[in-house]
């Protein structure tokens, strides 16, 4: 590892506030969605059902970065370390959800590389909402309406990245958090326990 990358999940490791306990075959949780969508919210209620550790790409990025920029150079520190801290969680038996948006194939598919090296249950997740109620909740996130909220992504960020999302082409769970989302989480703690 080159000594930037093992700073960098040196530093997002000693973020953390305990472990979930370890298992065997440990899950890990790939989140999908467009900003606004309800990826956090989403995973705070899996995690509340499942003893899962949620690694928010939007809290690590403030960890190496306090003034984020949410640009490319950004990126190309953040999410490397994320994929080795994964994958030393999970080859720990750690549970994990990985909250991003994980939108372009190519990106997913290092998780999915580090899954499979770790021998860890792979849950792919797209979370999605109706348009206009994304737009309500990105026009609340820059009136700093929601407490929780730990994204900068506004409305412009949303159009952009929407031109860019790719398809999983994998089996998924899809979760409209307009709904109720308990069903679907019901079905995810299930696969996982099988």
């Amino acid at each position: 590892m080159v000594d930037s990358l093992a700073d960098d999940v040196r530093r997002l490791r000693q973020s953390f506030d305990g472990l979930p306990p370890p298992q065997v075959e440990p899950p890990l949780v790939l989140v999908c969605g467009l900003p606004g969508t309800g990826k956090s919210f989403f995973c705070r209620r899996l995690a509340k059902r499942y003893p899962f550790l949620i690694l928010a790409s939007d809290v690590l990025r403030k960890i190496l970065f306090p003034c984020p920029k949410y640009d490319e150079e950004e990126n190309r520190r953040l999410f490397p370390a994320c994929h080795v801290l994964i994958g030393e969680l999970l080859g720990k038996g750690i549970p994990v959800i990985f909250d991003a948006t994980n939108l372009l194939e190519r990106h997913r598919e290092h998780l999915y590389h580090v899954a499979g090296k770790s021998k860890a249950r792979l849950v792919l997740v797209r979370v999605e909402a109706p348009q206009e109620l994304v737009r309500q909740r990105l026009l609340a996130r820059k009136r700093r309406l929601a407490p929780q909220d730990n994204s900068q992504a506004g409305w412009e960020v949303y159009e952009k990245m929407k031109a860019r999302k790719e398809k999983i082409p994998r089996n998924h769970f899809v979760v409209d958090t307009s709904q109720d989302v308990n069903g679907t989480i019901d079905k995810i703690v299930r696969a996982i326990r099988r």
